[in-house]
Parts: structure tokens; C-alpha cells; sequence
């Protein structure tokens, strides 16, 4: 297999957020009490799509999309680390990047043998969605070296966004949408990743970026939904029949969500607590203790600047721009949530907290828990 060792870029002169916190990297105490915060260092002007792995070994990856801006040539996939015990995040290193391709929504996964495998979409420059594909490439040696990127799925629109769920069985579940129909599937593996098969999502047109979490024998999906209105919800008993999406009573922005489930089996969700289009925020976690029949505590993570710029559109086309959205969440072996977010689409933002802190807050976004 050919392989090449990921370059480390320059890092830019750091941005800051409004409290004055330096994005290097580091975790700090933050204003709010019980929550740490770290803004990962950009090398590029914008940064979007972060997704979280905890290694085998304690240490955490975290991926995302960064470049000039998503959909331009020079886009690429990076990768920082976390190392297990240290506050300090490493400075990004670039994992796949192709002039004339535009790299999108990286999804991190180690396989039982240690390979650590990101699955991301790609597309034209400057092209559109709709002839995206997937493309993999991995790593045996704990992340230094990457393999040369190679199509997975060809599908024409086919997209990436959410983790891989392994199955009781081993088998391997990959959650997609397909961007030309606006349609979700699930891939299903049962030798390691070599050969798939699709299932498709019934009625899921509309619907996109599923999140799958087993809970029980149940397998749930919850799901973005294109008309900004709720998240929506599906189950399966096997992981390739699924009934039709549904929706729930949590608001859905258009934007990216994704859930946990924690070692007590709780679930906290990662969402913009909000619908209809417009900005996105506020980022906010909710907690449910029934497998997501409820959800009793909603705390928000990020509401944005208190007064918007007057001088510029919030949701210009560019960094810096009003935006919190894209969150990902896992539990980290100390138990510590850890959650990671684009941050104005300038760096990456992530915050560490206990299942108590969001207990003891609370939101000013749409949803209001009832307990």
C-alpha cells in the first residue's frame, strides 16, 4: 500500500474569542464554571465539520474540513490531536488534500486491529453536491502516515457526516446521505469495510446526515431536516429495515446534530437549539435518561455575539461570520463529554463538561425541557 507522511502546515496568527482566549489549542477553565474550553489553531482561514474519536490508546482525534472556504480547490482534511492526559491540542496537520477536488465531512473510525480509518466526501471544485463521492484512507501507525485516498462509495451525491456504529455482530454500519435526491441510506459491512451493502431509508427524502445509536435491540436514527423545521427519528430492528422518519419535538435549523450515548446509557444530543433558517445558533446539548423519549435538560454550550456587527451581514460567505453549528459529542474514557464545533467558521471549538453541568444550566434557544 502506498503511503505518505501528513504534512504539518504553518499555523496563522491565531484568532481569539471575545473573551480574549487565545486559539492555541489549549484547554482552559472557562468563564462559565465547570466547563473547559479549547479553540483548535487554524491553518487555514476557514475551518467547518469537526468530528471526535477517542483512540484505544486515550488519545483524541479530532477532524474537520478547512481551506478558504467549503466548496473551493484548496480545501483539505485535517487532523489535530489531543494526547492522552495533556491539556494541549497539537497543531492540525493536513491528511488529504487534491487540487481541482473540494474535501467535505470528515468521519473518524478505529477498527479493531488499531487502523484508524476517515471517510470523507469529495467534489468537483466549484461544482456542486450532486456528483460528490466518498473516498477512505487509513492509517496502521496511530496517525503518522495515511494511505492515499481511494473511492468508496460512487454513488453521485453521496455524503458523509456521521460516526460508524460497529454491530453486536461486527458488522460494520455507515450511516449516509445521498445529496442529489436529498435521501439518507445506511451501508453495511460485513468483512471489514471490503465489500458494502445499502439499505435504504423509506420516505427519507428531506432528510439527511442520520446519527444511529443502538439503544437496546433498537437501532434510532435521528436526522437534519431540509425544511428547517424538527429533527426527525427513525428506528430499525436490524439496522437495514427502517420505518420512516418522524418527527420529534426538537427543533432542526437545517444543520448538523449528533448524539452520544454515555456508560450509563444516558443520551446527550449536539444541535443548534432552533429552527427555521438563519444563524446558526445557539449550539446547545440535551440530556435524555429514557433512550431519547424525552429529553429533560437542554444547556446551551454557545449563543454568539450579544450584538451583531451593523456593518456586515452575519451570514456573508466568509470567516468570521456568525455561525455555531456542526457539532460533534462523545464521552471520553474519564467520562468527561466532550463536545467540538465550527467557532464563527474560523477554528474548531471544544469544550469538556460533566452530565451534571448540564443539569444544573439552561438555554435561550426554542426548546424549553419538560421534566
Amino acid at each position: 500500500m502506498k503511503w505518505y507522511v501528513a504534512a504539518l502546515m504553518v499555523v496563522m496568527p491565531l484568532a481569539a474569542d471575545d473573551s480574549g482566549l487565545p486559539a492555541d489549542g489549549k484547554f482552559r477553565a472557562s468563564a462559565t464554571a465547570g466547563l473547559e474550553e479549547a479553540y483548535l489553531a487554524p491553518i487555514f482561514p476557514s475551518s467547518h465539520a469537526a468530528n471526535l474519536l477517542e483512540l484505544k490508546n486515550g488519545d483524541l482525534l479530532c477532524a474537520w474540513f478547512s481551506g478558504s472556504w467549503e466548496g473551493e480547490s484548496d480545501v483539505a482534511i485535517v487532523l489535530a490531536r489531543l494526547r492522552k492526559g495533556s491539556s494541549q491540542w497539537s497543531k492540525p496537520m493536513v491528511i488529504d488534500h487534491h487540487t481541482g477536488e473540494s474535501y467535505q465531512n470528515p468521519v473518524l473510525f478505529e477498527s479493531a486491529d488499531g487502523t484508524i480509518w476517515i471517510f470523507h466526501t469529495t467534489q468537483g471544485a466549484g461544482q456542486g453536491e450532486s456528483n460528490a463521492k466518498v473516498l477512505v484512507t487509513r492509517s496502521t501507525d496511530g496517525g503518522e502516515r495515511w494511505s492515499a485516498p481511494a473511492v468508496l462509495f460512487d454513488t453521485p451525491g453521496a455524503f458523509t457526516r456521521e460516526r460508524l456504529v460497529v454491530m453486536p455482530d461486527g458488522r460494520w454500519l455507515l450511516p449516509l446521505y445521498i445529496s442529489a435526491d436529498n435521501s439518507s441510506v445506511m451501508e453495511i459491512s460485513g468483512d471489514g469495510g471490503a465489500h458494502w451493502k445499502v439499505c435504504t431509508v423509506p420516505e427519507s427524502k428531506g432528510y439527511i446526515q442520520p446519527d444511529v445509536v443502538r439503544v437496546g435491540n433498537e437501532y434510532i436514527a435521528w436526522f437534519r431536516s431540509r425544511a428547517a423545521d424538527f429533527i426527525y427519528r427513525s428506528t430499525s430492528a436490524d439496522g437495514c429495515a427502517w420505518t420512516a422518519p418522524r418527527k420529534t419535538e426538537l427543533p432542526n435549523n437545517n444543520a448538523s446534530i449528533q448524539l452520544a450515548q454515555l456508560s450509563n446509557g444516558h443520551l446527550v444530543l449536539a444541535f443548534n437549539n432552533k429552527s427555521k433558517a438563519g444563524l446558526r445558533r445557539p449550539v446547545s446539548v440535551a440530556l435524555s435518561k429514557d433512550g431519547g423519549a424525552s429529553w429533560g435538560w437542554v444547556r446551551d454550550l454557545e449563543t454568539g455575539r450579544a450584538v451583531l456587527d451593523p456593518g456586515k451581514d452575519p451570514n456573508r460567505r466568509d470567516p468570521g461570520r456568525e455561525e455555531y453549528s456542526y457539532p460533534s459529542v462523545i464521552q471520553a474514557a474519564g467520562g468527561k463529554i466532550v463536545v467540538a464545533f465550527t467557532y464563527r467558521r474560523e477554528t474548531i471549538r471544544v469544550v469538556r463538561f460533566d452530565e451534571k453541568w448540564i443539569e444544573s444550566g439552561g438555554t435561550v434557544g426554542e426548546f424549553q425541557p419538560h421534566r
